[in-house]
């Protein structure tokens, strides 16, 4: 998708991307390539007058971005031009803040967890030399995200200057079977933001006020955590993840009946399975399922059809 330069410039963001988009001039106006999903959030914000009674207020989108990095930058599915951000903003009162981020480091660790990665380096980003917003913006900014770090007992280094130019950041780098570290989970406090857009709400007395927003994505870009996961698992996914969870092998042409009954059952169950038509060896496929990464190889036979099993 794209978006106009107005809108880009107004966020403060023109200056930032203009020299790595793809830029076209269409009926007289430019556009570029999205770079990010933080625009179209605040123009649905603004859509309507907000109250107090509805913070925090969070906008979710399975946005899909594009960057041009550099070619020599590109790496797999870790680094790419075009991803999807699992993006999610979240518009509260400062006295908010600190209870979203630790609602939202609590989330990472679920999804995280779920998925088997127990290790990461957690990283609080401040201010960089180039950035949006008064200086009293960004201190209010890293002591929500500080507070919620120590609150919660959380072991974090601090990034000198690392922070987003809108604001500053924790971020998580998960580490893979080999102890590779793999930046993903970000959580960015962003005072700056909402008054370039004129972001404002219905304060408890009646008086229009300015919100405060935080930036975050679980997986960070879908792409970037898929490759992680490859590299973790080396392509053997546990039973949930893994694309095919059972390869279902019968011995002969004669079982081949009752393991398609069987494939047909399991599909039905919602359990991802292929078969393995029995015109190579049976040792053949067992190792093609093996090779394959495949959870369970179900062998039928004989015995297993006559007594409806499988080995």
């Amino acid at each position: 998708s794209v978006m106009s330069k107005t809108l880009w410039e107004k966020s403060g963001h023109w200056d930032k991307y203009q020299d790595n988009m793809f830029v076209t001039e269409s009926e007289k106006r430019i556009y570029a390539i999205k770079p990010m999903n933080c625009p179209g959030h605040m123009l649905i914000y603004k859509t309507q007058t907000r109250s107090y009674r509805q913070f925090p207020l969070r906008f979710f989108e399975l946005g899909n971005v594009c960057r041009n990095e550099k070619s020599g930058a590109l790496h797999g599915l870790l680094r790419v031009r075009n991803f999807t951000q699992d993006d999610a903003h979240i518009f509260c009162v400062p006295e908010q803040l600190e209870g979203e981020i630790a609602s939202l480091l609590d989330f990472v660790f679920y999804i995280l967890g779920a998925f088997g990665f127990r290790e990461y380096e957690i990283e609080l980003s401040t201010r960089p030399a180039e950035s949006i917003g008064s200086v009293d913006m960004w201190e209010k900014a890293t002591d929500a995200l500080r507070g919620a770090l120590e609150k919660k007992g959380l072991k974090y280094e601090v990034a000198p200057g690392g922070g987003a130019f809108y604001g500053p950041k924790i971020d998580l780098r998960i580490k893979d079977a080999l102890g590779r570290a793999w930046q993903c989970s970000t959580i960015q406090c962003d005072f700056a933001l909402p008054e370039k857009f004129e972001l404002e709400y219905v304060s408890t007395s009646g008086e229009k006020m300015r919100p405060v927003m935080l930036h975050r994505a679980i997986l960070g870009s879908v792409e970037r955590f898929l490759g992680t996961l490859v590299e973790h698992y080396a392509g053997a996914f546990p039973l949930w993840v893994a694309p095919v969870q059972a390869a279902m092998v019968p011995v002969t042409e004669a079982h081949g009946a009752y393991a398609a009954d069987l494939i047909r059952r399991m599909e039905a169950a919602g359990i991802r399975a292929v078969y393995l038509d029995p015109g190579e060896t049976l040792g053949k496929r067992v190792r093609q399922a093996n090779e394959e990464k495949i959870p369970y190889t179900l062998v039928v036979g004989d015995k297993e059809a006559g007594a409806g099993t499988v080995t």
